[in-house]
């Protein structure tokens, strides 16, 4: 995995379990694989991916069976699409609507484009 520099790595890792989760790879009561599976998958070190399994659980999305393991909590994807949805709107859509103004792009431009992506996604799948 490609590690940005600005952002802590367990927070990177972080949102690729949310992907699984948004993707439905990992359902409710679903097994989570360890934290010697996850660091080998993404090359860190254990302690980062402890990191990363303590941020899940605090947020309650994972809870740990002791002895047994990791489980996707029973509203592990709604919480999942909360937290996401206050990242977007706190940290990635004042970017976006600025990046917008400087460009000039209209909320009818983003419609238009709305249109033609959901139409060229529909076609491909």
């Amino acid at each position: 995995m490609e590690f940005k520099e600005n952002q802590a790595i367990y927070l990177q890792i972080a949102n690729r379990f949310f992907e699984n989760i948004l993707r439905k790879v990992w359902t409710a009561g679903d097994k989570i694989p360890s934290i010697r599976d996850m660091a080998v998958e993404f090359e860190v070190n254990p302690n980062t991916t402890m990191r990363t399994f303590n941020y899940l659980q605090d947020k309650g999305v994972i809870y740990n069976k002791r002895g047994v393991g990791y489980f996707l909590a029973d509203d592990g994807l709604e919480r999942t699409i909360a937290l996401k949805k206050e990242q977007f709107l706190e940290e990635e859509l004042p970017a976006f609507l600025r990046t917008m103004k400087l460009l000039g792009l209209s909320l009818d431009d983003l419609k238009l484009y709305a249109g033609k992506y959901n139409a060229a996604s529909v076609n491909q799948g």
